[in-house]
């Protein structure tokens, strides 16, 4: 049976043996690895009778179904071993149905108004109301506290119960050498850290006690515009519950507008341009604007038995069959908005129906392999990646498989969608040993690998693969190359800044006439490689000195050489 009719056949979930023998060999194997077959998956999951695949949604289980149904053609075994396909993962839904803020500054009250000034949520959701009143307001510069820069961002103030207002990303100091760029030895220069992003924000503003915090947006250092955190955060919000209901959280946690938070510096008697500059200093301290905050949220909450789909390619060496290389994906994305007039799915076809496809494709290779690597294969689709990385986490705090043995997570999240490129991104190069593994995979294909083209939107700590990291497995997440074949300089870039501009976060994030997969299935055969050799080794891949996640997971354990 032609292996594109069977793909086909999959959006009716109607699922067939392939039939055909599969290659003895990598390269045999490799090459039957195609785009065509990758756009099937992605015209199935990214249709709209799945709905824009929201956890908790008829869409998830159209995708539950749709995910292990095609495991299973491949000739997979299930992942958990439990002996199923998937990993329960429990979550909260919970929706901001009413927000209302406003700030008194003297005699003058700025209102927010929700959505054109402010978006917040409370993750206190076992409470159906959620206030704050009275509250006094700080400008807390960028709201960092990292000691391995001698950088404290609230000095001795105390804020508990006070509303803290926040820049976003990292402290932007600049070089002093070169007063026009960012300096390389705070907060990695150009390069977001974890610092930079808003989840650690609202986790530092918790463990400060504050009663609110808010973030003000900007489109460049945030690396998206204000619309995209509204379409995020206006809707359903899910997390994983836990046992005291969130009560240690910051109880409102949300964007201000740039607009809106210029309006409320003014007010103050202050000017945001002059704070901004001042916050990128050690000397900073926080300014408190002489204004009282008044916050409440209505929220409506649900449990939602949300999954992951796990699937396994059983190591061939008996000794070494326990340890684990994982390809992870998230296959969830933004649902249905029924509020939006017209077009009210957001299909996620790049992001991420593409990364999905992508591992979907990668599987069907190494089932085909015989013998099969050393090692196992596990092929992780995660939920909720769109709400905080949330089936990663689950995954990574309940491992079905220890990650002391588990060598490394190669996360796949919107592919190349544009055609073929002499190079190919790592997301975090310099991080681990893995590098060097796809530095030499690349060469043998005449290919190079370049860093991060965008370092300052802080993409290695926004997809799945840093849930794995934080526990210490060494992460690869690529991303299709910058330097396009037979296409002008800075195609690349045009093109990712497109995707983002038009298409990120949107309903009309859907599959475009103008696709070309070739680069794509030229990354996908070279992950699948990596993946081999990695499985072949004779040794883990390692974080690097000088590392965050260096010592994190115990280095006395040695895999079995041959």
């Amino acid at each position: 049976m032609d292996k594109t009719n069977v793909w086909a056949g999959l959006a009716v979930l109607g699922l067939a043996c392939l039939g055909a023998a599969p290659p003895d060999n990598l390269k045999a194997v490799a090459e039957t690895l195609r785009g065509e077959d990758v756009l099937a998956h992605i015209k199935v999951l990214a249709s709209d009778a799945f709905e824009g695949r929201g956890p908790g949604t008829p869409g998830e289980d159209k995708t539950i179904a749709y995910l292990v149904d095609t495991f299973k053609a491949m000739g997979l075994k299930p992942g958990n071993p439990d002996g199923t396909f998937v990993q329960e993962v429990p979550l909260v839904g919970f929706t901001a149905k009413s927000t209302s803020g406003s700030i008194q500054v003297g005699s003058t009250t700025i209102d927010l108004k929700t959505s054109a000034d402010w978006v917040a949520v409370s993750r206190r959701f076992a409470n159906d109301s959620v206030s704050v009143e009275g509250s006094d307001v700080v400008f807390v510069g960028y709201g960092v506290v990292a000691p391995e820069y001698g950088w404290d961002d609230y000095k001795d103030v105390d804020v508990r119960g006070k509303t803290i207002v926040m820049l976003v990303n990292d402290p932007a100091v600049p070089d002093p050498a070169h007063p026009g760029e960012l300096d390389p030895n705070l907060f990695k220069g150009r390069a977001m850290t974890y610092y930079g992003r808003w989840t650690y924000k609202y986790e530092i503003a918790s463990k400060k006690g504050a009663a609110a915090a808010l973030i003000v947006h900007e489109s460049g250092p945030a690396g998206y515009p204000y619309s995209v955190v509204v379409g995020s955060w206006g809707r359903e919000n899910v997390d994983i519950p836990s046992p005291d209901g969130n009560a240690s959280h910051v109880a409102i946690e949300g964007w201000l507008s740039l607009e809106k938070a210029s309006a409320l510096l003014k007010a103050s008697g202050q000017d945001f341009e002059t704070l901004k500059k001042a916050a990128a200093t050690k000397a900073f301290r926080p300014v408190s604007l002489d204004a009282k905050a008044k916050f409440e949220i209505k929220n409506v909450s649900r449990p939602i038995k949300s999954k992951n789909v796990v699937a396994k390619v059983e190591g061939s060496d008996p000794k070494l069959k326990d340890q684990i290389i994982i390809y992870t994906a998230h296959w969830d994305h933004l649902g249905r908005d029924p509020n939006l007039p017209g077009d009210q799915i957001y299909n996620g076809a790049a992001d991420n129906a593409s990364g999905v496809a992508a591992i979907l494709e990668i599987a069907h290779g190494f089932a085909q392999l015989k013998p099969a690597p050393r090692r196992s294969i596990l092929f992780l689709a995660v939920t909720a990646e769109e709400k905080g990385l949330l089936g990663a986490k689950y995954y990574a705090s309940h491992p079905l498989y220890p990650l002391t043995q588990t060598l490394a997570d190669m996360n796949m999240d919107v592919i190349n969608l544009w055609g073929r490129t002499r190079d190919i991104v790592s997301v975090g190069q310099g991080n681990t040993t893995l590098d060097e593994v796809l530095a030499s995979a690349a060469a043998d294909k005449g290919r190079t690998v370049g860093p991060d083209a965008e370092p300052e939107k802080g993409m290695f700590y926004r997809s799945d693969h840093f849930e794995f990291a934080k526990q210490g497995v060494p992460s690869l997440n690529t991303k299709g190359g910058m330097d396009y074949l037979d296409k002008p300089a800075g195609y690349g870039k045009l093109k990712r800044e497109e995707y983002t501009q038009k298409d990120y976060h949107k309903v009309s994030d859907e599959v475009k006439p103008d696709w070309d997969l070739t680069g794509a299935i030229e990354d996908l055969r070279l992950m699948f490689e990596v993946g081999y050799r990695i499985a072949q080794g004779d040794k883990f891949p390692e974080w690097k000195p000088g590392t965050e996640f260096k010592g994190v997971r115990d280095a006395t354990l040695k895999p079995v050489g041959r």
